[in-house]
């Protein structure tokens, strides 16, 4: 497997930029794999969730394409199946969200890792998301619940047209979710300045490398079910998982 080295440099020769002594950011990684923040995670969700996208931001429309495919234990078994779905490794090097990008996304950035920002993000000489260990899970039409999945779309777009346009095929499919196995928050202040962070501990190792009233460094490992905290999206006309 390649180190985060080789996987930087490939990053790099492909967007045609130059990237010495830091880690990649954001932008360039979402970039260079055409994945997106997604607008909210917890660990249920799904591959499979259907997004509006409104010209600017993605907002999940509550419904996962299965629900319209499947019904009853086949509903429940397709499900069981999204929630079971592998994680692989990503092959993206460990990148970083910095405090420029931390103020363009919002305050969903950090509650996307389940934490939590109290205070004024500008207010910081410092501060820094730091993403590790990268996982993917995807559908793919060689595997279940995939295989399934493509067949029954077929059906459901020629069968039951009216519901398939209205609901999916000018809208958007998580096809692939990215997971973190940790993150580094990084935080520097002047003293006396109200900004702080927190985190949920629940299924979260906490690893303080520096706590002080300007400076803190934590390391949170996630253990168990992870939310995911990025997609790839398919237009639902596009979607064939190929």
């Amino acid at each position: 497997m390649e180190n985060n080295q080789q996987l930087t440099e490939l990053l790099a020769l492909d967007l045609g930029i130059n990237i010495v002594n830091r880690r990649p950011y954001a932008k360039e990684v979402f970039k260079w794999q055409d994945m997106d923040l997604l607008p909210h995670s917890s660990a249920d969700t799904l591959l499979c969730e259907i997004f509006e996208w409104n010209g600017r931001n993605w907002r999940t429309t509550g419904n996962n394409l299965i629900g319209f495919l499947f019904s009853d234990a086949n509903l429940n078994t397709v499900k069981n199946q999204l929630i079971n779905v592998p994680k692989h490794p990503a092959l993206i090097p460990d990148f970083e969200f910095t405090k420029d990008s931390m103020i363009e996304y919002g305050l969903s950035l950090p509650s996307l890792f389940n934490i939590g920002v109290n205070g004024n993000i500008k207010s910081a000489k410092d501060f820094s998301v730091r993403v590790n260990g990268v996982t993917k899970s995807r559908i793919t039409n060689i595997d279940s619940p995939g295989i399934e999945i493509l067949r029954n779309y077929s059906e459901f777009t020629q069968n039951k047209s009216k519901t398939y346009r209205k609901n999916i095929k000018f809208n958007y499919l998580s096809t692939s979710l990215f997971y973190a196995e940790s993150v580094e928050i990084y935080l520097e202040k002047e003293s006396g300045v109200g900004l702080d962070v927190s985190f949920q501990t629940q299924d979260v190792e906490v690893d303080a490398k520096i706590n002080t009233d300007t400076k803190k460094h934590f390391v949170l490992k996630y253990k168990g079910n992870q939310a995911p905290f990025a997609a790839k999206f398919t237009k639902g006309k596009d979607f064939n998982i190929m």
